[in-house]
């Protein structure tokens, strides 16, 4: 079978298109024919080897984790104790190396495909909406009537985030970048900022939630957004220093929390079935729904990572594997 490769870091390049050994599903796994995979920036971060801080995880000098972890696809074998399957099951949720022809995934990380989204919709779902699921529920604990901020609205991420909020019955503004403000807007978010021109500081003191999943504004300033008791979520942030990549604003937040009155909260989502199956659920009701900006085939991998890495995504970009 093709898959994509990456034997050292770099940048898009770097990758290859190569045959590669079929997988073999261990005990409680399954093996999937890939017809799709979300592109997420934690894909840019595991193929570049940034922030440095992060080659503990993935490996000192040369990468250790494969790429591709968003995955719809359909069951072709099943493991050793696998109960919940079987094969031709139609699945999504989270897999090793998905930007590939076949993959692996732990059953405990996959969920029936509701058969009313294709396997394009699916594969945008698995990362980037677990994520704002856990961001506006348990970080944020956003609730019926909250006032609900959304910076970096426009991405993969922030376009659930807006969704998300939105089905808890928050009020929800977003800030985005100029060319993407309509599109952000269509989905529920009033008002909708243009970070290059407006000025945020006559927002101050109106949110409950702050959630921030792009760039790199001081916490002084995001604190002055929120009112005496809200609620900073930070889901995100690229750019920053080569070693920690941004990641200071969170080991601040966290020594600041305790002797402040709002709650300052960082988030590194975690799959989970019941939010696997939650986010399904959400996008079958059409409460939520995949906002694709791009789909690319396999052998065209580098140029929807580059597109990416660019900033000009609304939404998802996704690999699609194979047609249906």
């Amino acid at each position: 079978m093709k898959a994509i490769v990456h034997d050292e870091y770099g940048d898009a390049d770097r990758l290859q298109l190569r045959d590669v050994p079929d997988p073999v599903p261990g005990k409680g796994e399954v093996v999937l024919d890939v017809h799709a995979s979300g592109l997420e920036r934690g894909a840019w971060h595991l193929m570049t080897g940034r922030p440095l801080v992060g080659r503990v995880a993935f490996g000192v000098r040369r990468p250790r984790w494969p790429l591709g972890i968003e995955v719809a696809g359909v069951v072709t074998a099943v493991g050793e104790g696998v109960t919940r399957f079987a094969v031709g099951d139609a699945v999504l949720g989270s897999g090793v190396a998905t930007y590939a022809e076949r993959a692996r995934a732990k059953v405990k990380n996959l969920v029936p495909k509701p058969e009313a989204l294709s396997f394009v919709e699916a594969a945008a779902l698995p990362v980037s909406a677990v994520t704002a699921l856990q961001a506006v529920r348990d970080k944020g604990r956003v609730a019926q009537g909250d006032r609900v901020l959304v910076i970096g609205a426009s991405g993969g991420v922030g376009t659930y985030v807006v969704q998300v909020a939105r089905a808890f019955g928050a009020e929800v503004a977003g800030v985005c970048r100029t060319e993407k403000v309509a599109g952000v807007r269509a989905l529920g978010a009033d008002p909708v900022l243009d970070y290059t021109r407006d000025d945020l500081s006559g927002l101050e003191g109106r949110f409950d939630v702050v959630v921030d999943i792009g760039g790199l504004r001081p916490l002084a300033q995001l604190r002055r957004l929120l009112t005496p008791r809200g609620t900073l979520v930070l889901a995100g942030g690229e750019g920053g220093g080569r070693w920690l990549g941004g990641m200071e604003r969170q080991l601040q937040a966290l020594l600041w929390s305790p002797f402040v009155g709002q709650r300052l909260t960082s988030l590194v989502s975690t799959t989970k079935t019941d939010d696997l199956a939650t986010v399904a659920d959400l996008a079958a009701r059409g409460d939520i729904r995949p906002v694709l900006d791009a789909t690319y085939p396999l052998d065209a991998f580098p140029d929807a990572m580059r597109r990416l890495v660019d900033g000009d995504v609304l939404g998802k970009v996704v690999i699609a594997v194979r047609e249906g």
